[in-house]
C-alpha cells in the first residue's frame, strides 16, 4: 500500500496562495465523471518523479510546488492519462487529469 496522503479539496490552514505555488485539479473519465482513488504523481520537467498522492474520493487532488514546467500523471484501474502545468508564479494553478479506458 501506498503512503500517498489522500487529498481534498480545502487547502490547509495557514498556507498563503500569495507566496506558494498549489497545483490541484481532479482525476476526470473521458465522460467527465471524477474518479477517485488514482494515484496522481508529479513529474519535474526531466521527467524525474517528485510526488504522488491519492485523489479523494472525488477525484481531487493537491501538490505544492515550485513555479516550472511539470507533469502530472494519474494511474487508475479505470485507466491512465496524464497532463501538463506550467504554473509561473505563486497561487493556485488548476490542471485536471482525464484517463483513457
Amino acid at each position: 500500500m501506498c503512503g500517498a496522503p489522500t487529498q481534498g479539496q480545502t487547502l490547509p490552514a495557514g498556507v498563503d496562495i500569495e507566496k506558494e505555488t498549489v497545483i490541484t485539479g481532479r482525476v476526470l473519465a473521458s465522460d467527465g465523471q471524477p474518479i477517485g482513488g488514482a494515484y496522481v504523481r508529479l513529474l519535474d520537467s526531466t521527467g524525474e518523479f517528485t510526488a504522488e498522492v491519492v485523489a479523494s474520493g472525488t477525484g481531487d487532488f493537491r501538490f505544492f510546488a515550485a513555479p516550472g514546467n511539470w507533469t502530472l500523471r494519474a494511474l487508475s484501474s479505470s485507466g491512465n492519462g496524464g497532463a501538463t502545468i506550467n504554473p509561473e508564479g505563486a497561487g493556485i494553478h488548476e490542471q485536471n487529469v482525464t484517463v483513457d479506458a
